[in-house]
């Protein structure tokens, strides 16, 4: 077909996401798509381009609000009263649970930050996150165990504070949602990652 078509593959790649769910937003309606005589599904790219567009369109519209409310949000989960039941937090002192709580309320800004960078300056972002959260828990005599189970506290409250910020905005457009998911799990990743090998550089010494 012309070069300005594309196939249920093409589109998979082009948007990262799973040939099953490209078919099942071309089924929805979700994206522009057209049959062929033999039933195959095609898509426009002019068409796709201008949809992706949309979807950005839409997304920066109501990010600022977006953020704020995430913020709001994690700035309640990571109260005293959340942080009292984990253990790890009873290791350390008033200096370094204040140190905590505004770590754990960067992580929103840090990711929000990350997706307006390309891929190499996300992942450096990242990291400097990382290395700063591994500082920290060796700063108050957190094992590499407690330092993960902090972090993996703060995640949650990220996870949970970027799903409530998507559903007060009714964000329905799977796209934003896929978007959205695959952007925390990167960019939480390299964070941990970053945090067992700051840890395990500072055991080799």
């Amino acid at each position: 077909m012309p070069g300005n078509w594309l196939t249920l593959k093409d589109v998979s790649e082009l948007l990262g996401i799973h040939p099953s769910t490209v078919r099942n937003w071309a089924d929805q309606g979700v994206l522009p798509v057209h049959r062929t005589q033999g039933g195959h599904r095609r898509f426009l790219r002019a068409e796709l381009d201008l949809w992706m567009q949309s979807q950005r369109v839409n997304r920066q519209e109501k990010s600022e609000g977006m953020i704020q409310n995430a913020l709001s949000y994690a700035r309640f989960q990571i109260s005293e009263a959340h942080l009292e039941g984990q253990s790890w937090y009873q290791k350390i002192d008033q200096a370094g649970r204040a140190s905590y709580r505004r770590s754990g309320r960067t992580l929103v800004q840090g990711l929000i930050r990350a997706q307006a960078l390309d891929e190499k300056a996300a992942a450096a972002e990242a990291r400097v996150v990382g290395v700063d959260y591994a500082n920290n828990g060796r700063r108050f005599g957190l094992t590499l165990l407690e330092a993960v189970q902090a972090f993996l506290f703060f995640r949650k409250v990220m996870q949970e504070a970027a799903y409530h910020a998507y559903e007060s905005a009714a964000i329905q457009s799977p796209y934003a949602w896929g978007d959205m998911f695959r952007d925390i799990n990167r960019y939480t990743d390299r964070i941990l990652l970053t945090i067992i090998e700051t840890y395990e550089a500072y055991q080799r010494q």
